[in-house]
């Protein structure tokens, strides 16, 4: 799944009158980009959601022959955020039950990478996770907080926000729900402080636990299930990764990829 449905607003004027996903990097659309690197790893069905400027998304898909590949829409008449995408979409990943133990990519479209996502594959199934998110050692308001043996621990929600920890099993089938416990710092936990890459792979059997509605991000979904389930970090961080949210990024990342920093 690609998620392609936000305003792009960091990247005004260029997403005024088209959406994020065919913005232009050294002249092919950021939508292209992701098509191509999913299908060089043998992805061949893929559902996009799709909110501003939705139209010009499948018009522009149409005139690719959808490059080859099996492209369903999930359009958003109000922005769901990426939990809520993911859920209207879950129906996508839970038609055939007898694949429920094949993980799926959930991979933002405005994102440069490298990141091997066989390798992310083989780690998930090795560990038999139910989510595994790509994370990277570098600087970012909004970590996310995991345990010696890659277990999402926690979060930080801004640099001046509190640290939220998931609670330990109380019993086996967990702790209630939503429970959070407040830490000082990271470190105390015994925590590494990570930022999250815009790439998961989630085994379709989760889906029917991500019970929240309407408009969520996934990442509260990913610490209420974490004291059941195991959410693990991929470490991504000899990688090349960009965030391609800003026009500065755009600049930055065509001058990577002609300094070969990245193909």
């Amino acid at each position: 799944m690609i998620l392609a449905a936000g305003l792009g607003t960091r990247l005004r004027p260029l997403t005024d009158t088209i959406p994020k996903a065919l913005v232009e990097l050294e002249g092919r659309t950021l939508l292209e980009i992701t098509l191509t690197r999913l299908k060089s790893f043998h992805i061949t069905e893929i559902i996009i959601n799709t909110h501003h400027h939705a139209e010009k998304i499948q018009s522009y898909l149409r005139s690719k022959d959808n490059f080859g590949l099996h492209i369903s829409i999930s359009h958003e008449d109000e922005l769901l955020d990426t939990g809520g995408g993911l859920r209207k979409a879950s129906w996508f990943f839970l038609e055939d039950e007898s694949g429920w133990d094949e993980p799926f990519v959930l991979h933002n479209v405005d994102i440069l990478t490298n990141i091997d996502l066989h390798a992310m594959r083989q780690f998930h199934q090795q560990q038999n996770a139910a989510a595994t998110l790509a994370v990277q050692s570098r600087d970012t308001s909004r970590p996310l907080l995991f345990d010696r043996s890659l277990q999402l621990a926690g979060r930080r929600n801004g640099r001046t926000a509190p640290i939220e920890l998931v609670p330990p099993f109380s019993s086996p089938q967990g702790p209630p729900a939503v429970q959070l416990e407040a830490a000082r710092t990271a470190e105390a936990a015994g925590l590494d402080s990570l930022a999250f890459s815009g790439i998961h792979l989630i085994s379709p059997r989760l889906l029917p636990q991500i019970t929240e509605t309407g408009i969520f991000s996934v990442i509260p979904a990913y610490l209420r299930l974490a004291a059941t389930q195991k959410i693990l970090a991929f470490r991504a961080d000899h990688y090349y990764w960009r965030d391609l949210g800003r026009p500065a990024d755009l600049v930055q990342a065509a001058c990577d990829l002609q300094d070969n920093l990245v193909r």
